[in-house]
């Protein structure tokens, strides 16, 4: 063979070999291939406006949670709202495909403008929940499929932060080192059977709404897990594995579950980098994992630091390949990135986020 011959053919042949999936060389070997992925990168950052929508579309970020803005600022989230909200992300080419309402955040109850749900205060509670019956009446009207929650009444609780890679500094918890500002909140002593009737409360007046709405509800884990005996007189109760599991059984609903948030359920283990697989598997084999913050954390439970999530504990190539095995089909997000005084908003720490997140969806289509 000349070598002009040589060439043509190896090019040929390579030609072939790119142009057969991956999915058809695993079936020409025997190889039974998963399934393919329906899961895709995402973000929940505010504000949900043209600037930070060019943003996202810059770093193939085409699928979010919104943050509508509001007529009215103290009262509930409008159908005009998410109208507006919706026709912009489209005028972007961006996908909502969860909203957060405008309570029940991630804050310490001592600095919650609308605390009633979390504190059990009626008839103000009634209200609330009211309110986030029409939400979800309102998200089936607009095509808006999830809402993301939580039930908290700690926030994220953090001591002093840690040094990372680059200048960085890592959000820490290290509950030896932790001092409450008070020794109690203003909800008082909450042990573990008044947060699961407030839990339960909330839950038997939302879930048959969205049930009827088709809307997915997304709740947060307790971040991070505190002793049982609790940390200023609280039992979070949603700070443990078994705590997710009990919440999940409350209503036996397909539209009840949880915003899995890998970095705060990582928090809760011994070996996360071990034990991490199949508390994905329990869940997501459920159906109970409606989005995915996907973030990484260095150390164990009461001992942590979250980090890039190319240096933490959890595999994230092995982390991808659990999710692909549960058929996984929402969001991706990334969570809580690192702080540089050069990147104030954490910009380029969520876009290194982004395209490492991307590229192991992209790699993982290829790998088993």
């Amino acid at each position: 063979m000349n070598r002009r011959n040589f060439f043509s053919s190896s090019a040929a042949g390579a030609a072939g070999a790119l142009t057969t999936t991956a999915p058809q060389q695993a079936e020409a070997a025997g190889t039974k291939w998963p399934k393919p992925i329906r899961f895709k990168l995402g973000c929940q950052s505010a504000p949900t406006d043209d600037k930070r929508l060019q943003f996202f579309k810059r770093h193939s970020v085409n699928n979010i949670c919104g943050y509508p803005a509001l007529q009215n600022r103290n009262g509930p989230v409008a159908l005009d709202d998410l109208k507006r909200m919706m026709d912009l992300c489209a005028k972007h080419q961006i996908s909502v495909d969860c909203l957060a309402p405008p309570y029940l955040a991630s804050s310490h109850i001592d600095r919650t403008p609308r605390p009633a749900i979390m504190l059990a205060q009626s008839p103000e509670r009634d209200r609330d929940i009211a309110e986030m019956q029409e939400m979800i009446r309102n998200c089936a009207k607009v095509g808006l499929p999830a809402i993301k929650y939580n039930m908290s009444l700690l926030g994220v609780l953090r001591t002093e932060r840690t040094p990372g890679r680059g200048g960085t500094t890592l959000s820490t918890w290290r509950l030896r080192d932790a001092k409450p500002e008070k020794p109690l909140t203003r909800a008082g002593e909450v042990n573990a059977d008044r947060y699961w009737e407030r839990i339960t409360y909330f839950l038997d007046r939302i879930i048959p709404v969205a049930n009827e709405n088709k809307i997915r509800m997304a709740c947060h884990p307790h971040d991070p897990g505190v002793p049982p005996q609790g940390y200023q007189g609280v039992d979070c109760v949603l700070g443990t594995v078994d705590g997710l599991k009990k919440f999940v059984k409350i209503q036996e609903s397909p539209y009840h579950g949880l915003n899995f948030c890998q970095g705060t359920v990582s928090e809760m283990l011994q070996n996360p980098g071990k034990e991490i697989h199949d508390v994905i598997r329990y869940f997501g084999s459920r159906k109970k994992v409606f989005n995915v913050h996907f973030r990484n954390i260095r150390g164990k439970r009461d001992d942590f630091a979250e980090t890039y999530p190319d240096e933490g504990d959890i595999d994230f190539v092995e982390a991808i390949r659990t999710w692909r095995e549960v058929d996984y089909e929402h969001m991706l997000m990334p969570d809580h990135v690192p702080h540089h005084p050069d990147d104030p908003r954490g910009d380029q720490a969520f876009a290194f986020c982004y395209g490492y997140i991307r590229a192991l969806i992209q790699a993982s289509n290829r790998l088993i």
